[in-house]
């Protein structure tokens, strides 16, 4: 059995996956909260925005905390397509479970499935990615650490949109942010407790590209698109301003004299 090693580079990778988890979840959680005071075409790009910044956020935590993992006696390599179909997923099954919630009459019943999709397709973004590991050994998992591992994910995903359908405050927001990261924190490490390798040694070329070769690119593109957005989204004017806006727009003109 090889040695594993969740936190190769200490602090780091653990504290900045949870950094990227959390802001993914505070974007996504201003984006819902602008989406369900929107109608029509805004509303669907808000709930899209949305989707994208939580998958992406959850994606980049998972790998983010996958750069400190090292397995004594093997190299670590990474499936390219599988890596990025397990992106996919992520930013899919929350759109699924986002939209759910933005356009779903019945908020209890749509609050149920959308944190089932969400979480399910969490899990499933996380175990497509660690069959995306290429390594010189057999990867084996306990099946209970990882039904933990799903209940984790289904339990913070339900919390996320319970979150987005009823806080409405930023401060409110970024507190249900923090606590959403540390979910799915926990649900990445959870898993990974789950995870046993038989090590084969060998010399033979592994396929695949190493983490710093493909990962670490990838993550510190997908950082920036959720940093950026951010900034867009806390420039973008609530509706609450925009009212206000127009409000004070009708009322100057309704006071100002013509010229003559």
């Amino acid at each position: 059995m090889g040695h594993l090693d969740h936190a190769a580079y200490g602090w780091l990778t653990p504290a900045l996956s949870y950094v990227m988890a959390s802001i993914g979840a505070a974007l996504g959680l201003r984006c819902t909260v602008r989406a369900l005071a929107a109608t029509g075409a805004s509303r669907r790009n808000w709930l899209l925005t949305a989707a994208s910044a939580i998958g992406t956020g959850i994606w980049t935590m998972h790998f983010v905390a996958m750069l400190g993992f090292e397995v004594s006696g093997t190299e670590i390599h990474y499936n390219v397509p599988l890596t990025i179909l397990s992106l996919l997923v992520a930013v899919l099954v929350v759109g699924a479970g986002v939209f759910a919630v933005g356009y779903g009459k019945d908020r209890g019943r749509s609050l149920v499935l959308g944190g089932l999709t969400t979480g399910l397709g969490v899990a499933s973004m996380h175990y497509l990615g660690m069959a995306a590991l290429r390594l010189h050994g057999e990867v084996s998992y306990d099946p209970l650490t990882v039904g933990l591992s799903v209940a984790i994910a289904v339990v913070a995903a339900t919390a996320a949109l319970w979150a987005a359908l009823n806080i409405k405050s930023p401060v409110a927001v970024a507190v249900a942010s923090l606590v959403m990261g540390a979910a799915v924190s926990s649900m990445h490490y959870t898993g990974m407790m789950a995870v046993a390798v038989s090590v084969s040694p060998s010399d033979a070329a592994l396929p695949g590209a190493t983490a710093m070769q493909f990962i670490f690119p990838l993550a510190v593109g997908l950082g920036s698109y959720l940093f950026i957005t951010a900034a867009f989204v806390a420039l973008s004017p609530t509706a609450d301003e925009r009212a206000a806006s127009a409000s004070a727009a009708q009322h100057l003109g309704e006071h100002t004299v013509p010229a003559h």
